[in-house]
């Protein structure tokens, strides 16, 4: 069994200057956006201390070591074995998505996504030209048969995330074969948003879309190590494909695409594909633990919070509907708690009386904010 990581100080934490700590006064508990507070992967630290120290700090160079370093990681720890020559460096996820809808979509095309889901995938169809579709989750599941008429109309494509943020769901191979079925019979391109796709926790396994029988000539996945290793300030992701039918799409994107990619964050990236197998382990480790704390915490002192424990990620979706409808869970922690929680309606409109909390932090901070949040009245 790895030991867990361990958390800095509060007092050292308040010193960052990212928007977890920067968005809120110093008495304010930041749980909400997907930052965690243990510190970089020694291999990670050393090669941007290593990069610093030559002032190897200048514009990113497009190369080979990447799509190795991604394709090795991918073997180890999935079986799947991308082509090396495929993995497209891009400035980070979001970029790769809307840069790909660019290639789908024409103005006013509907774009099918399933919330509750992450925030900008609301913003970045728009962005693309295109129109969002709902297909809200069911009980937490891929609705497979609304997604079937919904891929009946034509959409121009599908945003999948997998594994999905916010309610933590691994889905299973037969979910994303059916998937991949209904979209090769209505002739529906996927983007698969896989992020988190390392932060699988012990329970559950990670399946790479693009590792499913015949999805190669559907879906491209858009992956980046920022998450798993902390590291999204550095602006580092990849866009995948396995076919060269859709490799056509990829190698249209413009150039610029892979030019804006942050130097430091490659170098960031390939060291953690290469090397961080054995730091990695231990995060899972430490947030297994987290979130078996929170179950405890929750039933103890929350008991009419209701929520099933994520397979993936360090984000617990609440059900805190007790505490009022819309955003209000969130206002009144925040307000009456000083805890800060993403407010369950930036997930969309099914997100109403939930809130997001982040538990990649220290067993003693995430015990204070269940304690102060359970002082809040129903």
């Amino acid at each position: 069994m790895n030991a867990e990581l361990t958390v800095p100080p509060l007092s050292d934490l308040r010193l960052r200057r990212s928007v977890k700590w920067r968005t809120f006064p110093g008495d304010v508990l930041p749980l909400f956006v997907a930052e965690m507070d243990y510190a970089l992967a020694p291999p990670v630290a050393a090669a941007l201390t290593e990069a610093v120290a030559r002032g190897d700090a200048g514009y990113s160079t497009p190369g080979p070591e990447l799509g190795r370093a991604f394709a090795g990681f991918a073997a180890r720890r999935w079986g799947w074995e991308p082509d090396p020559g495929r993995v497209l460096p891009v400035t980070d996820v979001g970029v790769g998505v809307v840069e790909l809808l660019r290639q789908l979509v024409r103005p006013g095309d509907p774009v099918v996504i399933s919330p509750p889901v992450y925030p900008p995938f609301f913003d970045w169809v728009p962005e693309a030209g295109g129109r969002v579709v709902e297909v809200p989750l069911a009980a937490g599941r891929l609705d497979l048969a609304g997604l079937e008429a919904a891929f009946a109309t034509h959409p121009a494509a599908y945003l999948l995330c997998n594994p999905h943020n916010p309610v933590g769901r691994v889905h299973t191979p037969d979910e994303l074969a059916e998937l991949v079925r209904l979209a090769l019979l209505h002739e529906v391109p996927i983007i698969s948003d896989e992020i988190h796709g390392a932060l699988v926790l012990p329970g559950a396994s990670f399946t790479p879309l693009l590792s499913v029988p015949r999805a190669d000539q559907t879906a491209l996945s858009v992956v980046s190590a920022s998450k798993a290793f902390n590291v999204a300030g550095l602006k580092c992701a990849a866009v995948v494909a396995a076919s060269t039918r859709m490799a056509q799409i990829v190698e249209r994107l413009p150039r610029e695409v892979t030019e804006r990619t942050g130097h430091l964050g490659l170098l960031a990236s390939v060291a953690a594909f290469e090397e961080g197998d054995s730091w990695l382990e231990a995060l899972i480790t430490t947030l297994a633990a987290r979130r078996e704390q929170l179950g405890g915490l929750l039933a103890s002192r929350l008991p009419a919070v209701r929520w099933t424990p994520p397979e993936a990620t360090y984000l617990a979706w609440l059900d805190a509907s007790a505490w009022g409808r819309d955003a209000e869970p969130r206002d009144r922690f925040l307000d009456d708690a000083l805890v800060a929680l993403e407010p369950g309606t930036r997930f969309g409109a099914v997100g109403s009386g939930h809130v997001r909390l982040n538990f990649a932090t220290s067993p003693e901070i995430l015990d204070e904010a269940v304690s102060r949040m359970s002082a809040v009245s129903v």
